[in-house]
C-alpha cells in the first residue's frame, strides 16, 4: 500500500515539536522559554523531523487501513518512496492481512461420540488403584521378590571403566518397576539384605547415550535393605486422606464415583471437541499470515522454557520445533472466531455458572471457590472462552455426522494416542 503525506502536515508536526522543545530547552546565554526559534530550529530540527515522520507514518498507516477496511496482521515493513525536506512524503507499507473466509463443511465432519457409565466394577478398580498409590513399604527378612523395594548402592562399569551416571548410593528401587535398563531389576530378584551381587545387563541399542548403546555393563550392587509393599486398609483413616470424614465405605465410594463421573464427562467432551476441531481444520484450509504464526511460535517458546526451566532463553529454541503446532493453533483460532461471528454466539451465562460450580465441587468449600471466580475477571474471561468454544462445538454437532458408540469406562477415559511419525 502506497501512502502519501502532504508537506504541510509534516511541517505542522515538526513546528509543534519545536515549540514544545522551546518551552523547556536549556541553551547557554538564554533564559528557559526565551531561546529564539532560529536557535531552536538550528539545534533541534533534525531530531524533531525524525520524530514527526515516525509518528506520521504510524498514524497515516492506521488511517489508510481503516479507510480501505483492511485488517493488518502484524506491523508493516515501511520503505520511503519519496523523502525530501520541503516535499510531500510518500512511502510503501508492506504487510499481511487477516484472511477473509466463510466457515463451511459442517455436514462433512464425522464425529464418533463415546457413551459410557461408571460401573461398580470400575469403582472397585479405582479403589485398588488408590490403595496402590498409597502403598507403604515395611522391612522384611527374606529374599527379594518382584514388587519389593530395595535400598541399594551400585557402581557401573563398561569395558572396565566407571561411566558417568552409572553409580549411586542409597537408591530406592522397586523391582519390576522398569526404572533401570532391561535385565538390571530381574537380576536382583532373590537377593538378601547385606548381599553383594555383580550383574551384567546390556544397554538397549537405542539408548539415549550413544556411547553406551548396545554395550554390556558390569554393575557391582550392594543391597542395604529389602522392604515389602503393604497396601493400606480401606478404613476411616484411609478415607480421610481424600477428605472424606463421614459416611464410611459407602460415603467414600460415592465420592470416588462422583469424581470418576466428572472425569468421564470431561474425557468424552474433550474427545468430541478434538474431532470437531480436526474436522473444522480439514474442511476449511486457509492461508494464514506468517506474522501470526511467528508470534505464536514465540509464545510456545516462552511456554516451553517456563515448563522445563533450565538456563535456556526462548529465542534459543529452534522455531521449527513449534511451527506445526503454532500454525494449527492460529488456523483454529481464526476458524473458531469466524464460527462465533457467523453464528452470532455469545457466552451462555447459565453454562458459565454450571462450569464454575462443577470445577468448585472438587474442593472442600465449593461456595468460596465460586465466589472467588466471580471476583476474578481474568479467571472469568478464561471460563467464558472455554464456554464459547463449547458452544462452537455444539453448533458444529448440530450439522455434523454424529454416531454414538457404547464403550467401557476405561476405554472412554483412555487418552487418545498421538499418531506415530512416519
Amino acid at each position: 500500500m502506497t501512502v502519501g503525506v502532504p508537506v504541510e502536515r509534516i511541517e505542522t508536526e515538526v513546528n509543534k515539536r519545536l515549540q514544545q522543545t522551546a518551552r523547556r530547552a536549556k541553551v547557554p546565554g538564554f533564559r528557559p522559554g526565551k531561546v529564539p526559534m532560529s536557535v531552536i530550529r538550528q539545534r533541534y530540527e533534525d531530531a524533531a523531523r525524525q520524530e514527526a515522520l515516525g509518528d506520521l507514518i504510524q498514524s497515516t498507516f492506521y488511517e489508510a487501513v481503516v479507510e480501505q477496511k483492511l485488517n493488518p496482521a502484524g506491523a508493516p515493513a515501511v520503505e520511503p518512496k519519496s523523502f525530501e525536506k520541503g516535499k510531500d512524503l510518500e512511502y510503501v507499507a508492506t504487510f499481511e492481512v487477516f484472511p477473509e473466509f466463510q466457515v463451511a463443511g459442517f455436514d462433512s465432519i464425522a464425529i464418533e461420540r463415546l457413551q459410557a457409565d461408571v460401573a461398580d466394577a470400575d469403582v472397585d478398580n479405582m479403589l485398588e488403584i488408590l490403595r496402590k498409590q498409597n502403598t507403604r513399604f515395611e522391612a522384611v527378612e527374606r529374599a527379594a521378590e518382584n514388587g519389593d523395594q530395595l535400598n541399594i548402592d551400585f557402581v557401573g562399569k563398561v569395558d572396565g571403566e566407571v561411566f558417568a551416571g552409572g553409580s549411586a548410593k542409597g537408591t530406592q528401587l522397586v523391582l519390576g518397576s522398569g526404572r533401570m535398563i532391561p535385565g538390571f531389576e530381574d537380576a536382583l530378584v532373590g537377593v538378601k539384605a547385606g548381599e553383594e551381587r555383580v550383574i551384567t545387563p546390556t544397554f538397549p541399542a537405542d539408548y539415549q547415550n550413544l556411547d553406551l548403546a548396545g554395550k554390556t555393563a558390569e554393575f557391582s550392587v550392594t543391597v542395604n535393605s529389602i522392604s515389602a509393599p503393604q497396601l493400606p486398609e480401606l478404613n476411616d483413616d484411609f478415607f480421610a486422606l481424600f477428605g472424606v470424614k463421614e459416611g464410611g465405605m459407602e460415603g467414600f465410594r460415592a465420592e470416588v464415583r462422583k469424581n470418576m463421573e466428572r472425569e468421564l464427562r470431561q474425557a468424552i467432551k474433550s474427545k468430541v471437541k478434538n474431532q470437531v476441531m480436526d474436522g473444522l481444520l480439514a474442511a476449511n484450509p486457509i492461508e494464514v499470515p506468517k506474522a501470526l504464526i511467528s508470534n505464536e511460535v514465540n509464545r510456545l517458546r516462552v511456554q516451553a522454557v517456563q515448563q522445563f526451566g533450565g538456563n535456556l532463553k526462548p529465542e534459543q529454541l529452534p522455531a521449527e520445533l513449534f511451527e506445526e503446532q503454532a500454525k494449527r493453533r492460529v488456523v483454529l483460532g481464526l476458524v473458531v472466531a469466524e464460527v462465533v461471528k457467523q453464528s452470532e454466539l455469545k457466552p451462555d451465562e447459565a453454562r458459565i455458572r454450571t462450569m464454575i460450580e462443577e470445577m468448585a465441587s472438587a474442593y472442600q468449600e465449593p461456595e468460596q471457590v465460586v465466589a472467588w471466580y466471580y471476583k476474578n475477571e481474568q479467571q472469568m474471561n478464561e471460563v467464558r472462552s472455554v464456554v464459547l468454544e463449547e458452544q462452537v462445538v455444539d453448533t458444529v454437532l448440530q450439522k455434523a455426522n454424529v454416531t454414538d458408540k457404547a464403550v467401557s469406562y476405561e476405554e472412554a477415559v483412555k487418552p487418545v494416542e498421538a499418531p506415530q511419525a512416519a
